[in-house]
C-alpha cells in the first residue's frame, strides 16, 4: 500500500473540509431568515439526511470497491441510463455549489473592505479566474494544504460558537424579527442542504484511500456527525454575539457581521481570513473533482467526449474552463438563496437516490437508508413548496433543465457520436 494513499485523518479532514469550507459561511443568514430560533433545528434535521447518506455512500463504495460516487453505484447496477441523468444532474448541482463559494469569497472580502458592488463581483470573477488558472497548470488538489485550512477553520468557527454560548441571551434569536412556529425548520433546513454536500467527493478518490473498506464508513459518517455539531453551536452562538436582524440583514457575510459585533476589527478580520482561505479551498477542490468527474464519465461515454480533453498536465482543461466559467457567472448574477436553493435540489435528488440504492442493496443496517429516505422526502418536500411560493421562476427553470437533461441527453449523445460504438 503507498504512503501517498489517504490517511484516517487526511480523509476525516477532508470531508469536514468539504461541507464546512463553504457551508456556514454562505448559508447561517439564509436559514435564520426562513427558521428563526428553530435555526439549529433546521441544522440537525437535514444533518440526518447528511449522516444517513454518508453511510449509504461510504458502504456502496465498499461494496463495489471502486470510486465513482452514485453514477459509479448504478454503473454496477447496470443502469447506466438512470446514472448519466445523475452525473448530469450533480455536475450541475456542483457548478452552482462553486458559484455559491465564488459570492461568498467576494461579499466576505468586500465586506471587510467596504467595497462596492463592482468590487465584489470583481473578486468572485477573479477568484475563478486564479483557481481556473490553478488547475490547468496542474496544481489542482492540494491535500496538506486543505487539511491544514479545514483544522484552523474548524477551531476559529469552534471558539466563535461556543464563546457564543457563553453570552446567552435568549431574546437574540428572534431579535428584530417576528418568532418562528416550530416546523419552520424544515423550511429553513430545505433551504440550505447544499451546507452538507462535500464529503461524497471523497468517493471520487476512494481507490486513493487507505485500507477503505475498515475506515471509511467510520471516518465519513463521524466527520459528518462533527460538522452536525459544529453548525448546531455556530448557528445558536453567533446569533447571540450578532443578533438575529443583523444576521439576516447581512446574510451573504453573516459570520464577520458576528465576530465584528463581538471583537470589532480584530474579529473582522479574523473570519474574514477565515472565510476567504476556506471558500477558495472549497472551491479548488469542488473545481477539481468536478472537472476530474465529467472525465470519468465521458471516459464512459455518458457525457460528450469533448469533457474528456486533457492538456499536457493531464487536466482536464475543457471541463475545468467550462465549469469554473458557469459558476463565475452564476456567482455575479446570481442571488445567494436562489443559488443555494437550486443545489440544495439537486443533492437532496441525489442523497436521496444514494440512500435507495443503498437500501435495496446492503444487506445489513438498512434502517439507516430508510431514515434517509424519510428525511430526504420530508425536506425535499418542504423545499419545493418553499419554492414555489418564493421563487417560482427559478424552480421552473430548474424543472426545464432538469427534463433538458433527462429527454435531451440521449440525443446529444447520439449527435456527438458518443454512442456510436456502444451496444
Amino acid at each position: 500500500m503507498s504512503s501517498s494513499k489517504l490517511s484516517v485523518p487526511s480523509v476525516w479532514a477532508l470531508a469536514a473540509g468539504g461541507m464546512v469550507g463553504g457551508g456556514i459561511y454562505t448559508v447561517l443568514g439564509v436559514v435564520i431568515a426562513a427558521a428563526g430560533q428553530w435555526t439549529w433545528l433546521g441544522f440537525l434535521l437535514t444533518g440526518i439526511i447528511a449522516l444517513a447518506s454518508a453511510y449509504s455512500y461510504a458502504s456502496l463504495s465498499n461494496k463495489f470497491n471502486e470510486s465513482g460516487g452514485a453514477f459509479g453505484f448504478l454503473e454496477e447496477l447496470d443502469d447506466k441510463n438512470i446514472g448519466g441523468n445523475i452525473a448530469w444532474l450533480l455536475i450541475l448541482g456542483y457548478i452552482f455549489t462553486i458559484s455559491v463559494y465564488c459570492y461568498a469569497f467576494g461579499h466576505y472580502l468586500s465586506f471587510a473592505f467596504h467595497g462596492t458592488p463592482m468590487l465584489t463581483r470583481g473578486l468572485a470573477i477573479g477568484i475563478t479566474i486564479g483557481l481556473i488558472m490553478l488547475n490547468l497548470s496542474g496544481v489542482g488538489k492540494m491535500t496538506k494544504v486543505e487539511i491544514t485550512i479545514v483544522s484552523v477553520n474548524l477551531l476559529i468557527l469552534l471558539g466563535l460558537g461556543i464563546y457564543g454560548l457563553t453570552q446567552w441571551d435568549s431574546h437574540q434569536l428572534t431579535s428584530g424579527i417576528a418568532p418562528k412556529p416550530a416546523w419552520a425548520s424544515l423550511i429553513g433546513g430545505a433551504a440550505i442542504f447544499m451546507a452538507y454536500e462535500g464529503f461524497q467527493l471523497l468517493t471520487y478518490e476512494y481507490d486513493k484511500i487507505k485500507n477503505p473498506e475498515k475506515i471509511f464508513v467510520p471516518t465519513l459518517v463521524s466527520a459528518v456527525g462533527c460538522v452536525i455539531f459544529i453548525y448546531i453551536i455556530v448557528s445558536v452562538g453567533a446569533t447571540m454575539l450578532g443578533g438575529a436582524y443583523d444576521l439576516v440583514s447581512f446574510k451573504q457575510v453573516a459570520l464577520s457581521v458576528a465576530a465584528k459585533k463581538t471583537f470589532g476589527q480584530t474579529g473582522l478580520w479574523v473570519m474574514t481570513i477565515a472565510a476567504g482561505f476556506a471558500t477558495t479551498a472549497a472551491i479548488n477542490s469542488t473545481l477539481f473533482s468536478t472537472a476530474s468527474l465529467s472525465r470519468s464519465i465521458a471516459n464512459r461515454k455518458e457525457l460528450p467526449q469533448w469533457f474528456s480533453h486533457t492538456n499536457s498536465n493531464d487536466v482536464p482543461d475543457r471541463a475545468v474552463i467550462l465549469i469554473g466559467s458557469l459558476a463565475g457567472i452564476l456567482a455575479v448574477i446570481g442571488s445567494l438563496s436562489a443559488l443555494v436553493e437550486a443545489a440544495s435540489v439537486v443533492f437532496l435528488i441525489t442523497f436521496g437516490t444514494v440512500n435507495l440504492l443503498a437500501y435495496r442493496n446492503l444487506e445489513k443496517r438498512r434502517w439507516i437508508p430508510v431514515t434517509g429516505i424519510a428525511f430526504t422526502l420530508l425536506i425535499g418536500l418542504a423545499l419545493i413548496g418553499r419554492l414555489i411560493i418564493t421563487k417560482p421562476i427559478a424552480l421552473t427553470g430548474l424543472v426545464v433543465v432538469s427534463l433538458l437533461i433527462i429527454l435531451g441527453r440521449p440525443y446529444l449523445l447520439k449527435i456527438t457520436g458518443t454512442k456510436d460504438d456502444q451496444d
